[in-house]
């Protein structure tokens, strides 16, 4: 069969199995496949889909009301040098699904799919983009040199794989990611859409990331567990400094409970290892997050986890801290906002390179008004962070920390917030 008489009978076929031929396939506009398909594979045979510049869709496979669909065994080149185009964050409300365009894969309204064994690469925006779906499969898939920037040359967080509006019981797992200019993996709705829920983000690899590794937006009951990272936000030039996109290595927004972060390892970011805005009644455990270089290395480096209250429909509350390991960061170890969060047996050490607040103008030791040993404390007690909630109720045990001036700013609370408010025994604390 031929390529042209192979992407006919995928443009019509509505169940069983599309086998496309071995080799380069050019493609010129979105394989829109027929709506309400079920029970149908498509499977490559050494097969590359390589959009042409003339390339006019919203991704190289498009499916929409699709039940039991698979594509496997198959990679898609998306031409990014010759298709990118700078592309601002979507306007307020608008679905992603809806303002970008030229995607590796997009799925909308959908039920049990798997996405296997597929490489993207060179995608100009998302590599995939999955819109109210339930029960997606992701896995053994590698995306590499893939997003866009806006007019500025920044990130504007496209690149990797997105979940939207409320996608259900999905998988993410054994999949790579390199050189992604925005986020790679990514649930994102808006606050008045359905949160994501019960999914898995599990054993993938992330080396040089511009935003977040990983980010849950508007999400219960994700677990994220044993990935590994390298080099996040280390593309300085890309970082979008003037929206606020620090990197991060696992990062939340929006409403997220009943989540478990665990058994992740990161090294070498450029930002937050953890950044837990809009977490609460969740687990954070056994997580490492490791910087070996200098503090004029990490232009965006900071505390290595840190809280807080962005959302509305949130209070940060009961988070377990546990058994984590920090070394190397920029600024402090841990920042904490709201109530009854457990802290225990977490490994700090390195604390504080850039020896805040001795060093303000040279690496931007700007503490909270008000606050001036907010940067330079192992754990840091607020008084709020996007809304007041100071930090209450917390027990803080056996947390090994060591670093610049850490004997004595081991933890620290701010104004108005008292230490004897919470439960603190077993801390050692030490310089280095």
């Amino acid at each position: 069969m031929s390529a042209a008489e192979a992407l006919l009978l995928l443009l019509s076929a509505r169940s069983g199995t599309v086998q496309l031929p071995a080799g380069r396939i050019e493609v010129s506009q979105e394989l829109l496949l027929p709506e309400g398909a079920h029970d149908l594979t498509v499977l490559g045979n050494g097969t590359t889909l390589h959009l042409t510049s003339a390339f006019k869709g919203r991704a190289a496979i498009v499916c929409r009301n699709c039940r039991n669909l698979s594509i496997r065994n198959l990679a898609i080149d998306g031409n990014r040098q010759a298709l990118e185009t700078p592309m601002p964050f979507p306007p307020a409300e608008l679905l992603f699904s809806k303002f970008f365009s030229r995607n590796g894969i997009l799925i909308e309204d959908s039920d049990s799919i798997l996405i296997e064994h597929v490489d993207l690469s060179n995608i100009p925006n998302f590599a995939v983009l999955i819109s109210r779906s339930k029960n997606p499969s992701i896995i053994h898939v590698s995306v590499a040199d893939s997003g866009s920037r806006n007019a500025k040359g920044r990130n504007n967080t496209s690149g990797g794989i997105l979940l939207e509006e409320g996608t259900s019981d999905f998988l993410i797992a054994d999949s790579v990611f390199r050189r992604i200019r925005g986020n790679a993996v990514w649930t994102h709705s808006y606050s008045h859409s359905p949160r994501n829920v019960r999914g898995k983000i599990a054993h993938n690899q992330f080396t040089d990331i511009g935003r977040d590794a990983i980010q849950i937006g508007h999400a219960s009951e994700v677990t994220v567990t044993g990935n590994t990272g390298q080099r996040i936000g280390m593309r300085v030039a890309e970082v979008d400094l003037e929206n606020m996109g620090t990197p991060v290595g696992i990062d939340t927004a929006g409403n997220v409970d009943r989540s478990v972060y665990e058994y992740n390892r990161f090294e070498e970011v450029n930002g937050k290892c953890i950044d837990l805005d809009g977490f609460h009644d969740g687990v954070i455990r056994g997580n490492t997050c490791i910087n070996r270089g200098k503090p004029e290395d990490y232009a965006y480096g900071n505390f290595g986890i840190s809280l807080n209250n962005t959302s509305t429909e949130m209070h940060s509350r009961n988070i377990v801290i546990e058994d984590n390991t920090l070394a190397g960061m920029k600024f402090g170890g841990i920042f904490v906002i709201g109530a009854g969060h457990k802290i225990l047996r977490n490994k700090m050490r390195r604390l504080n390179t850039a020896h805040c607040n001795e060093s303000r103008d040279e690496f931007s030791c700007l503490a909270i008004v008000g606050e001036p040993g907010f940067l330079e404390s192992g754990i840091y007690l607020a008084r709020g962070a996007e809304k007041p909630d100071p930090a209450r109720n917390l027990t803080i045990e056996n947390n090994s920390i060591s670093g610049w001036k850490m004997a004595k700013d081991c933890i620290r609370a701010a104004p108005g917030v008292s230490l004897t408010d919470n439960k603190i025994q077993g801390n050692r604390c030490t310089n280095e």
